[in-house]
């Protein structure tokens, strides 16, 4: 077995003592992988900022009927993923299916792809992040700290966690993930019991609730869904990952679209159900932390703020160690260096991985604070975007692989069927993405133009590293 020594003086390995890569090790169950990925979704991040965007943009109190046409969506693609799940015996989430079905260069293609989209995604939560944290420091009479620099913080913390093993990342997110949707399910009920500010009105489920940008208000709540297909990422590390993939995959999307829909039409009825886009328009910023304040005075509002910070923190974890998988697969199989495809000797993670994705994280957020980029508008909205848009694209050719899978296979009708319905929703998926990327980037046509062409570039390096593999990327 080939050995390297590492920074900590404890050894790393690449390779099996059977001279196959090594694995990484875990013990993650349902309940574990579930709250990995509901917590990469980020519950009060998505409630607290894209439900009032996308009230303030699209002019509607659909979301939570958006929500539900979202989680209707992604159990269509959970089926499809789920029903060839018992072929793909090996971890790799989108590149291992995609592979299967249109080759390796496409697999290749797939994960170098797929790599900066987490990535993007991860760098603009953390800059998010930064900025709530230095809000709550001046809220309880703390300095005025630079949002810059309380995003380094949040970065080494990440990184601290992300380079040890899988279960401890899973025991403080799911700590994390608990405090959040408890704050929020209190609000929620509060609402409701007090019958809201105007009564309960049900206008989210009326035509005139429906009526302006809902489909603005999709493509916000299909948002809130980023990360719940990451599932199969932690295949080497689950106990038993034949029945825990699966059945982590439709509670993840289960749960995600009930909570939000729920959680969503609880806000807007606080709000005086018609009167919550007015209310949106005028601090979309503080929509959620001001009805925490109405409804449970400024404790609530202080401990809604608390565990805002709390989950976007939660969200850039669960990207990074999503990240870190990616660039550990691409390593094992040759595309990017063997160095990153080591699995540390006690930790069983993929600790080369994650350091890359550190440094490099903290590469790009001192480029963006030099350029003093503002966190939220040209960090977070922009990079948020590209990430959507990359996945989307992913999401779809998953499912474009399911149905040729089992259309080779010739003995599985119904997944054919229930895969190309899967395609149908994701391309409308991709289309409303793609015809609202200048929005989601912020306005600029410019940007919105060179990230409408940056996955498809990404994707076809991907295809031209992979003649550097040295092993298909689903046999490591």
């Amino acid at each position: 077995m080939s050995q390297v020594v590492d920074a900590d003086n404890t050894r790393s390995r690449d390779t099996s003592p059977d001279g196959r890569p090594a694995k990484l090790r875990g013990n993650l169950g349902v309940p574990a992988i579930v709250l990995m990925v509901v917590a990469a979704a980020a519950p009060l991040s998505t409630i607290g900022g894209n439900v009032p965007i996308a009230m303030v943009l699209g002019k509607t109190t659909g979301i939570p009927v958006a929500f539900l046409v979202a989680g209707a969506v992604f159990l269509l693609f959970a089926a499809s993923f789920v029903a060839m799940s018992k072929y793909v015996t090996k971890p790799g989430a989108f590149y291992a299916y995609i592979q299967m079905a249109l080759g390796r260069a496409a697999g290749a293609g797939a994960a170098v792809l797929a790599l900066p989209a987490y990535m993007a995604t991860l760098l603009g939560v953390a800059a998010y992040d930064g900025v709530i944290l230095s809000g709550l420091i001046e809220r309880f009479g703390g300095p005025e700290i630079p949002w810059w620099l309380l995003t380094a913080l949040v970065l080494a913390a990440v990184a601290w966690l992300g380079y040890r093993d899988i279960d401890l990342s899973a025991k403080v997110l799911g700590i994390f993930l608990v405090s959040e949707v408890a704050i929020l399910v209190v609000l929620d009920l509060v609402i409701v019991l007090r019958g809201g500010e105007h009564g309960i009105t049900g206008d989210s489920f009326t035509p005139q609730g429906l009526a302006g940008g809902v489909g603005i208000a999709l493509l916000y709540a299909l948002w809130g869904f980023v990360g719940v297909e990451a599932t199969a990422v932690f295949r080497d590390e689950a106990k038993d990952p034949d029945r825990t993939v699966p059945r982590a995959t439709y509670w993840a999307v289960g749960i995600v679209a009930s909570f939000y829909a729920f959680s969503s039409w609880a806000l807007i009825e606080g709000n005086g159900g018609p009167d919550a886009i007015a209310a949106a328009e005028a601090d979309p910023d503080n929509f959620m932390v001001n009805t925490a304040q109405q409804y449970l005075g400024m404790l609530g509002r202080d401990l809604t703020t608390g565990f805002w910070f709390i989950s976007v923190f939660a969200c850039a974890l669960a990207f990074h160690n999503i990240a870190s998988r990616y660039a550990f697969a691409l390593g094992q199989s040759g595309v990017f260096s063997k160095r990153l495809g080591e699995v540390h000797g006690r930790h069983g993670a993929p600790s080369n991985a994650s350091l890359a994705i550190t440094v490099a994280s903290f590469v790009m957020m001192g480029i963006f604070a030099a350029l003093q980029l503002d966190p939220v508008l040209q960090i977070f909205g922009p990079l948020g975007g590209l990430g959507i848009y990359a996945l989307a694209i992913l999401w779809l050719l998953t499912t474009i692989s399911v149905v040729i899978f089992f259309s080779r296979r010739g003995d599985s009708t119904r997944n054919v069927v229930l895969g190309a319905a899967a395609t149908l929703a994701l391309l409308g998926a991709l289309v409303l993405v793609v015809s609202n990327l200048t929005l989601i980037v912020g306005g600029s046509s410019t940007l919105a133009a060179i990230f409408g062409v940056m996955p498809l570039v990404l994707f076809g390096g991907g295809m031209l590293l992979s003649r550097r593999s040295t092993a298909d990327l689903t046999s490591v």
